[in-house]
C-alpha cells in the first residue's frame, strides 16, 4: 500500500497560523492563494514533520503568535505524527500505540517527494543518474556511454581522415591515356650514350683524316722542295695511306645504332609518360587509403548503433517508470525532448514519476509554484496523478476555482 496523507493540520508555523486539511486521496489538491499568503509554509511544514530536522525552518514559529508551532499529520497507514511544544519535538505514533521516530518515517517517505525542487534543480546528468541507480543499470549504462564516446571520437577521426585522403586523391591529375607500367628510362639513356659515343667516334675519324691529308699536303708541297727528303716522305706517306685505308675499313663506324635527335625525343617523351603513371599510380593509392578509411568509419557506425540498441534494450528490461522516457548520452529525454526542451508539465511529470520509482511506498509528492501551468495542463497533470495513483499537495498563486482551498492574508482559510 503506497502511504499517503489523511489529514493535516497546522498552527503558527511560519506565515500559517491555523489551517486543517483533508487532502484528495489521488491527484491534486491545489493550496490557493496571493503572493506571500504563506501557501508555501503549508508545504514547508509537511517537510519539516516528515522529512526531518534538516528541513527545520530557521524562523519555524508565526510572528506575533503566542502558542508554539504545532503539527499534526495522520498518515494512511495509520501513523500520526506530530510537531509541538516548544522545541518541536517529534513524536511518530503507530496504530497500536506504540512510538517511533524520524527513521520509521524514512523507511517509507522520499526525501524527493517532501523537496521536489531538489531533484528539479539538479544537472541533467545527475537527474539521468538518479534514475539509473534507482533501476539498478547506472554502472551497465555508464559502460556502454562511456564505449560510445570512445568509438565516436575514434570514428570522428577517422571520418576527418578520410574526407582528407578522398580530397587529396580527387585533387590529384590523372591520365586515363597513359600506360600502367612504366617505361624503362635506363634503356633509352643507354641507347643516348650508345650514340653519343658513335657520333664522338665518327667526329674524332673525321678530325683525324682531315689531319692526316693536311700533313700529306705538306709532305707533297716539300716533295718539291726537299728532294732529299723524298724517300723518306714516301715511306711516311705510304705508311700514312696504309693507317688511313685500316681506318676506312673499321666496320664498327659503317652503321649508326641510331639517330640521335629521335632518341632524346623519345627519352622526353618517356619521362612525361612516366610523371602521368606516378600521378594515376598516386591517385590510386590515396583513393584505397581512403576507402580503408571510409570502411572503418562504417564499422564504427555500426558499433555505435549496437551499443545503443543494447543501452536501450537493458533500459526496456529495466521498466522505466513513465513511458517514453529514456536516458541518452547520461540526460533524461521525454518523448524525443532532452529535459531543457519540455515543457514545465513535462517536467513535473517526469520528476514525479521518478520520485515515485525512488520510493515506491511514498503515495505523495510536494509541489510548490504551479502557477506555470494554464488550466488545461493543470486538468491534464491531475488526470495523469490520478492514473498513478498518487497524491499531490501543491500551491499556485491563484484565488480560482481549481483551487482546493485559499489562504488569504497569512492567516485566514478559505474553501474554494
Amino acid at each position: 500500500m503506497k502511504t499517503k496523507i489523511i489529514s493535516l493540520q497546522i498552527e503558527n508555523v511560519k506565515r500559517v497560523n491555523a489551517l486543517y486539511l483533508e487532502p484528495t486521496d489521488t491527484g491534486l489538491t491545489v493550496i490557493g492563494g496571493k503572493n506571500g499568503a504563506g501557501k508555501t509554509s503549508v508545504l514547508n511544514a509537511i517537510m519539516w514533520a516528515l522529512g526531518g530536522a534538516k528541513h527545520t525552518p530557521s524562523n519555524p514559529k508565526t510572528e506575533g503568535a503566542e502558542e508554539d508551532p504545532m503539527i499534526r499529520i495522520e498518515l494512511n497507514n495509520g501513523l500520526i505524527v506530530e510537531r509541538k511544544g516548544k522545541k518541536s519535538a517529534l513524536t511518530v505514533t503507530d496504530p497500536k500505540g506504540l512510538k517511533g521516530g524520524q527513521s520509521l518515517l524514512d523507511s517509507f517517505v522520499s526525501q524527493f517527494a517532501l523537496n521536489l525542487p531538489a531533484f528539479l534543480n539538479a544537472s541533467n546528468k545527475d537527474k539521468a543518474k538518479i534514475l539509473l541507480d534507482t533501476l539498478g543499470v547506472a554502472k551497465d549504462i555508464a559502460s556502454f556511454d562511456e564505449l560510445e564516446k570512445q568509438i565516436y571520437a575514434q570514428r570522428t577521426e577517422v571520418g576527418k581522415i578520410a574526407d582528407s585522403k578522398e580530397k587529396h586523391a580527387q585533387e590529384l591529375q590523372g591520365y586515363p591515356k597513359a600506360p600502367i607500367v612504366r617505361i624503362s628510362m635506363s634503356e633509352l639513356i643507354a641507347k643516348q650514350n650508345e650514340i653519343i659515343e658513335y657520333e664522338m667516334r665518327c667526329s674524332k675519324r673525321t678530325s683525324w683524316i682531315a689531319e692526316q691529308e693536311r700533313l700529306i699536303s705538306n709532305a707533297e708541297t716539300q716533295i718539291a722542295e726537299l728532294e732529299h727528303q723524298i724517300v723518306r716522305h714516301k715511306t711516311d706517306i705510304s705508311n700514312f695511306r696504309e693507317q688511313i685505308e685500316k681506318a676506312r675499313s673499321d666496320e664498327s663506324l659503317n652503321e649508326s645504332p641510331g639517330d640521335r635527335e629521335t632518341i632524346e625525343r623519345q627519352i622526353q617523351e618517356a619521362e612525361e609518360t612516366n610523371k602521368q603513371i606516378d600521378s594515376n599510380l598516386q591517385k590510386l593509392d590515396a583513393l584505397a587509403e581512403a576507402r580503408k578509411y571510409r570502411k572503418n568509419y562504417e564499422n564504427m557506425t555500426r558499433e555505435i548503433e549496437d551499443i545503443r540498441k543494447k543501452r536501450m534494450s537493458l533500459l526496456d528490461s529495466a521498466k522505466l517508470p513513465l513511458e517514453g522516457l529514456t536516458v541518452e548520452n547520461q540526460e533524461l529525454v521525454y518523448n524525443g525532448q532532452k529535459w531543457d526542451c519540455m515543457s514545465s508539465a513535462e517536467q513535473l511529470q517526469v520528476a514525479t514519476a521518478i520520485v515515485r520509482q525512488l520510493q515506491p511506498q511514498c503515495g505523495f509528492v510536494l509541489m510548490d509554484k504551479l502557477e506555470s501551468m494554464d488550466r488545461d495542463t493543470l486538468t491534464e497533470f491531475g488526470a495523469w496523478l490520478d492514473s498513478q495513483d498518487l497524491q499531490c499537495i501543491a500551491t499556485r498563486v491563484s484565488t480560482g476555482e481549481e483551487c482546493t482551498i485559499i489562504i488569504e492574508d497569512g492567516k485566514e482559510l478559505t474553501h474554494a
